[in-house]
């Protein structure tokens, strides 16, 4: 069953002592006004909400990531007695960039926009993790880690927040958990660096078709875009005027046709061939 309680004033409590105990956090955690953490494993105050069924126990979203799924069953209990679930609506912040970093999250539904601001303001998006994906695990770390980016809910969204300190201490108990975070992190140089092959070597109309076909499902010719679509340009590290641009040109050469976020695929094979060249995957690193 699931426990949760919420203290006055917008704060979220798990197992009766907040879900960061920095004041950074504390900050953070008073912006989550109607936001419902779960916690399982613990013993908390309060009423309890009725069991959704069919809802998965948090060891079965864990499970989803590979992070995680190769743990052994009192290691999972480990982290779960840790964690809480942290529920979000659209445009609500998790954490903002220069927070102390003391934990890290799985995404288990919805979109969760990692960005950057300049000091005139302006927005750089980092990345969109999406369900099955963990991030800030990183940070773990370093001595004194702070979030080196923001994080925003683009849609309603439901997250686990796992205890980095506690992991980490996890970690040295264990070679084989050490080698798993090894691989994880590993991969996840390998997209940082395959990024970075992008955006130097590969033109912005390259990128824009290659996120199109990307996203466009193989069996139907018609589908929405993800996110909106000045979100896609910062993701592709394109001005927004020069992304519609871009989206014009392909009409006009009747590539593909935009309705609002609807994108209609005309020419599939003049789409692939002119976002091939984004599509070259490393096999070193």
């Amino acid at each position: 069953s699931a426990n949760w309680e919420r203290q006055p004033g917008g704060r979220v409590a798990a197992a009766g002592r907040p879900l960061d105990d920095s004041a950074a956090h504390s900050r953070v955690g008073a912006r989550f006004t109607g936001v419902r953490v779960v916690t399982y494993g613990a013993q908390t105050r309060g009423r309890r909400p009725p069991v959704t069924p069919g809802k998965t126990s948090m060891i079965e979203d864990l499970k989803q990531n590979f992070l995680f799924d190769s743990l052994a069953e009192p290691q999972l209990r480990r982290i779960v007695r840790h964690a809480v679930r942290v529920r979000l609506g659209e445009g609500d912040a998790l954490f903002e960039q220069g927070d102390p970093a003391k934990r890290f999250y799985l995404v288990c539904s919805g979109q969760i926009k990692l960005f950057r601001l300049s000091p005139a303001g302006n927005e750089k998006v980092i990345d969109i993790v999406t369900p099955g994906s963990t991030f800030a695990e990183a940070l773990m770390f370093l001595e004194r880690p702070h979030y080196p980016v923001g994080a925003q809910a683009l849609q309603s969204s439901e997250l686990i927040s796992i205890d980095a300190v506690d992991f980490a201490a996890m970690l040295r108990e264990s070679v084989e958990t050490c080698f798993v975070m090894l691989g994880a992190m590993s991969q996840r140089l390998r997209g940082l660096l395959r990024e970075i092959d992008e955006l130097s070597l590969h033109s912005a109309t390259c990128r824009v078709a290659a996120y199109i076909a990307k996203h466009a499902p193989s069996e139907a010719d018609t589908f929405e875009l993800p996110v909106a679509k000045q979100i896609v340009a910062s993701r592709l590290s394109v001005k927004p005027e020069t992304f519609s641009r871009i989206i014009k040109n392909l009409s006009n050469d009747g590539v593909i046709s935009v309705t609002g976020s609807r994108v209609t695929i005309r020419d599939r094979d003049t789409l692939n061939e002119v976002a091939e060249t984004c599509f070259v995957q490393m096999d070193v690193l």
